[in-house]
């Protein structure tokens, strides 16, 4: 991997959500479905990055990307298990920023995130002025075997919103 993986590590991560959004959005449009919200977190203050709604079912999205094989551990705050159906997704890219496979951590849909308060609390990433890396009392550390493996977006948007096949064969009918 480039320096740019780093050095550009928010970039890198605008990028991926956009991406992801974009063809979420089609890949629901080509299903026929086209009643999606998508709502913008002006700043990730409340523990997701962004918001996806589809009828009752709101999702508080929290974005984690990364390039290794599989998340190691993934830091998420406590606020986004608050939510009523918070979910933390962390996409794999590769050098030219295509992505996949996703790795989901949620619940269905309508359902809380799973419980991460017996997770350890993470450290800040960046150290204080003593070198020490504090506690982030709010935020906890979930193993990576945690996140459920999802090879095709098809597969991360169902367990966003539910089964979207059954659903769109109804609506035909």
């Amino acid at each position: 991997m480039t320096a740019a993986h780093y050095i550009h590590s928010t970039l890198r991560e605008r990028i991926a959500e956009h991406v992801f959004v974009g063809d979420a959005l089609r890949a629901l449009w080509q299903l026929g479905i086209h009643d999606v919200e998508v709502l913008r977190s002006e700043f990730d203050a409340h523990g997701y990055d962004l918001v996806m709604a589809r009828g009752s079912v709101v999702r508080h999205i929290q974005f984690k990307t990364g390039t290794a094989r599989r998340p190691a551990k993934v830091s998420l705050a406590r606020v986004l298990a608050e939510k009523p159906s918070g979910c933390a997704i962390w996409m794999r890219l590769d050098q030219d920023l295509n992505m996949g496979p996703y790795f989901w951590f949620g619940g269905t849909p309508g359902q809380p995130l799973p419980g991460i308060d017996g997770y350890p609390n993470a450290l800040r990433p960046t150290r204080n002025k003593e070198g020490v890396r504090p506690v982030r009392v709010n935020h906890h550390e979930v193993p990576g075997s945690a996140f459920v493996q999802r090879d095709s977006l098809q597969e991360v948007l169902e367990d966003l919103f539910g089964d979207l096949t059954r659903e769109v064969a109804s609506a035909v009918r």
